[in-house]
């Protein structure tokens, strides 16, 4: 009899198990993408804070330490995205994720590659307009995910966007994610698997300095904000004094930061000034940014690179979900995604035989 946990993900995807890496800004680096696709779950490279230079290198890293598929996170109003596409799609890259709705014509031209596409919703109709679209999954993220994430608890959205598409395409649960009974508790909603940011984070292979794991080990459920301060898009983070002061500080006064903190962001990344400003008015015009909002959306990556690469988080941001309140340990990627699905049978045995409840704790993995 086929195991409830071999889903359409993992005919779509070419992985063993329904657990998906995302592609985490600055965090998702090739060892983390790699310990993961060769764990058995999916990883995927993090590529938009990555010129095309450090992109090439990491792709060719990830191929070296494993011969299992993985994908790759482009954002839809990158300037060069047709050079990165015609790029993932010769080096044999399975998918690219994006993180909001990617244009229509961008996912013909992936699929005219071969190269599948999964974007991250929040709502129903967003769902419903990328199966219109033609994508081949989406990430339904509810409200306690980290990074950008929209207002709808994930025990409502999630059921909801499998209504929606979930005959026609696999859904992935992500949002409060992190242990096997999560991930049978999603297959019983209809998804057909979990995507996990904050866990992956938080593991040997995560590039994050050790310092700054620490800080998100001793966060509890309740120390996380959601926020527009950082670039005016709901964002959840940990809350800190710099947090603080961004919350209660006037939109006029962060403009000169982020305007610097964008210039760098463009050197640190080979972006062309010309390019910034096509990109920021690709922005502004699918997003329907104002010009304060364009500013601070530039500035954010500077604040997320202090923090989880310079490993400063006093001058920092610390982008995370609720979920980092309950994880209390850094295993690797294999103890991971290992014990997650050894949680998740033991949780379907216990359904169907009336077992007792089955334990969870990371400070065991």
């Amino acid at each position: 009899m086929a195991s409830a946990l071999d889903t359409r993900i993992c005919t779509l995807l070419g992985c063993r198990h329904p657990i998906v890496q995302t592609g985490m800004g600055w965090v998702s680096g090739a060892n983390l993408t790699a310990a993961t696709s060769a764990a058995g779950g999916f990883g995927i490279l993090a590529a938009v804070t990555m010129d095309p230079d450090q992109l090439r290198r990491a792709v060719q890293a990830v191929k070296e330490a494993t011969d299992a598929p993985f994908g790759v996170n482009f954002r839809a109003d990158q300037p060069d995205l047709d050079e990165r596409i015609r790029f993932v799609a010769d080096e044999g890259v399975r998918l690219v994720s994006f993180a909001g709705a990617p244009a229509k014509d961008a996912i013909a031209r992936l699929h005219d590659h071969g190269v599948l596409v999964m974007p991250t919703v929040g709502a129903r109709r967003h769902a419903e307009k990328m199966l219109g679209w033609g994508v081949d999954a989406v990430i339904a993220q509810g409200g306690e995910g980290g990074g950008h994430t929209g207002t709808v608890p994930t025990s409502l959205l999630l059921p909801d966007v499998v209504d929606a598409v979930g005959a026609d395409i696999p859904v992935l649960g992500a949002g409060g994610f992190h242990d096997g009974r999560g991930l049978v508790a999603a297959l019983a909603y209809g998804a057909d698997g979990i995507a996990m940011g904050t866990r992956f984070l938080l593991t040997a292979e995560s590039r994050v300095p050790d310092a700054v794991k620490e800080r998100y080990l001793v966060a509890k459920v309740t120390d996380t904000v959601v926020t527009e301060a950082l670039d005016g898009a709901p964002q959840r983070v940990i809350r800190t004094d710099l947090v603080d002061r961004l919350i209660g500080s006037r939109a006029v006064s962060r403009l000169p930061r982020a305007v610097g903190n964008a210039l760098a962001f463009r050197r640190l990344t080979g972006t062309s000034t010309r390019d910034l400003v096509t990109e920021g008015l690709a922005m502004r015009r699918n997003q329907d940014l104002t010009l304060s909002q364009l500013a601070m959306a530039a500035n954010a990556p500077m604040l997320i690179k202090a923090a989880l690469v310079d490993g400063h988080p006093e001058v920092g941001v610390l982008p995370t979900g609720q979920v980092t309140g309950l994880i209390d340990a850094i295993p690797s990627v294999a103890d991971v995604v290992a014990r997650i699905v050894a949680e998740a049978e033991a949780t379907l045995a216990r359904l169907e035989g009336g077992d007792g409840p089955t334990a969870s704790g990371d400070s065991e993995t």
